[in-house]
């Protein structure tokens, strides 16, 4: 078992100055049922007003998520007694107990599983993966909920193929008149987005669905496509691709915090459907909405979902026909590589020939094949087998970042099954039982779909994510697209 601790982000919103907490995560059995659960501790030796305001704000938003593609938080416990610290050693405070959040237990992190050796994702697993992330933003957002730390590390997935976003220390929940000051210092600096970068302090959805276009792109590339190494360089590296911001492209954008500090010194294109060529032409559609300079330009959740890049072949896979794998998080594969540059480093000093680095490889870009060969030989238990409780590296809550300080480098539930393309006739708000007549594309998998399990209530009206919105209009046998989620009409 291993431990995993990160360095908290400063928090400034509506003038409160908070530290996030050190944090561990544990993988632990439930004695009674035996369930192997995640327990994420909340650090509090470093806190003197009390508990965690960061903590609080975690726990009152995911009692009020409950949906197929949010991580679930199964309770909150304590522990007995003094504990040894970090460094093993008795805890000299008898009365400091810990707190810790329990989760579900999730078999991988996408950021783990895309950096497998060999494994190659397929066009419709990538949609199907995608087709789930939207959906579960999609939800946040109607709640009035941002996660502001969307990366591929707090991506979960289990061996039935259901994604869930998970990670929510940083997420805050918002109004649709944008008018409170949020802190600028959120999101991981590879899937930051320029008003961000930029000094903004009043944003909404927009700045999630940057972080979405990064990881979609990502997925369709192979590797990151914005790796800076500071925010200058983000910045730069983000203007090269989608061009420099301006008053035209981007109105206003001179009235941001920072803009004349950080504005480029010449005028740049935008570069996307050159850089990303390879990509098919509904993908470049729909990435260029996500990577708008301008965040009111910006597409929605709930738009990229009616994009016409899930509704053509190949159609997203359903995620129970996914293959199992044995279970892979970031930081196993993070060690892997590092025990493989040690092996290159000793084989370059002893005159040996050594293997190539590991890097991921792009999709299978085969249509119809609704999820990839079995490129990998190991166990495929769904969990892993029973532990006593104890510290690991786990996914939730940790960074992926550059070395030194500063922002991490990548800085930093319940449903039925299926559901994912369910037939477009029903009406309705919310998130429903039953399920859906039939579809008017036909079935993009054979086997049907059900709707989603009862949820809260009805979304709530107004703004961009609660208003009445455009959609498609009808298919050809009545509905339409957005229907199926039980999206505002």
């Amino acid at each position: 078992m291993r431990r995993e601790e990160r360095k908290g982000l400063k928090d400034e919103s509506d003038h409160e100055t908070v530290t996030r907490p050190w944090l561990q995560v544990y993988m632990a059995r439930e004695i009674t049922t035996g369930e192997i659960v995640a327990l994420k501790k909340i650090r509090m030796d470093n806190e003197k007003e009390g508990f965690p305001i960061t903590a609080i704000r975690e726990i009152k938003i995911l009692k009020k998520l409950h949906h197929e593609n949010v991580i679930k938080l199964k309770e909150i416990v304590t522990s007995q007694g003094p504990e040894a610290d970090e460094h093993g050693k008795p805890d000299g405070n008898k009365y400091n107990s810990n707190i810790y959040m329990v989760f579900e237990y999730m078999d991988h992190d996408l950021t783990g599983l895309s950096d497998r050796p060999g494994l190659r994702f397929t066009i419709p697993q990538i949609k199907c993966y995608m087709k789930q992330l939207l959906t579960g933003l999609h939800y946040c957002h109607v709640n009035q909920v941002l996660h502001r730390d969307i990366k591929g590390s707090n991506l979960l997935i289990d061996n039935e193929g259901t994604l869930k976003l998970a990670d929510f220390g940083l997420a805050r929940s918002f109004s649709n008149d944008h008018n409170g000051n949020l802190t600028n210092r959120v999101i991981t600096l590879w899937y930051r987005p320029p008003e961000l970068l930029l000094g903004a302090t009043k944003y909404g959805p927009a700045v999630d669905m940057w972080s979405v276009g990064c990881i979609f792109a990502e997925l369709l590339h192979g590797k990151p496509i914005l790796p800076g190494k500071n925010e200058p360089e983000q910045l730069n590296k983000i203007f090269e691709l989608c061009g420099s911001p301006d008053e035209i492209n981007w109105p206003g954008v001179s009235k941001i915090p920072w803009y004349n500090k950080f504005k480029p010194t010449r005028q740049m294109k935008k570069r996307v459907r050159q850089v990303f060529q390879h990509f098919d032409r509904h993908a470049l559609d729909l990435l260029e909405k996500m990577l708008s300079l301008d965040p009111s330009q910006r597409i929605s959740a709930k738009d990229a979902l009616d994009a016409e890049y899930f509704w053509t072949d190949p159609l997203p896979c359903d995620p129970k026909s996914l293959p199992k794998y044995e279970s892979s998080h970031e930081f196993q594969t993070k060690k892997k590589r590092q025990q493989q540059r040690q092996n290159e480093e000793m084989a370059k000093r002893q005159k040996l020939q050594h293997p190539q680095q590991h890097t991921r490889l792009p999709p299978i870009q085969q249509t119809g094949q609704s999820h990839p060969p079995p490129h990998w030989a190991g166990p495929t238990n769904s969990y892993p087998p029973p532990v006593s409780s104890g510290p690991t590296h786990h996914q939730y809550g940790k960074p992926r970042g550059p070395p030194g300080g500063g922002p991490s480098r990548y800085p930093p539930s319940g449903n039925p099954s299926g559901g994912y393309y369910p037939d477009r006739g029903s009406q309705g708000g919310g998130y429903t039982t039953g399920s859906y007549p039939p579809q008017g594309r036909g079935q993009p998998y054979p086997g049907g779909a059900s709707g989603y399990a009862a949820g809260p209530p009805n979304y709530s009206q107004g703004g961009q994510y609660g208003g009445s919105g455009t959609s498609r209009g009808p298919n050809p046998i009545g509905g339409n697209r957005t229907q199926q989620y039980g999206w505002p009409q």
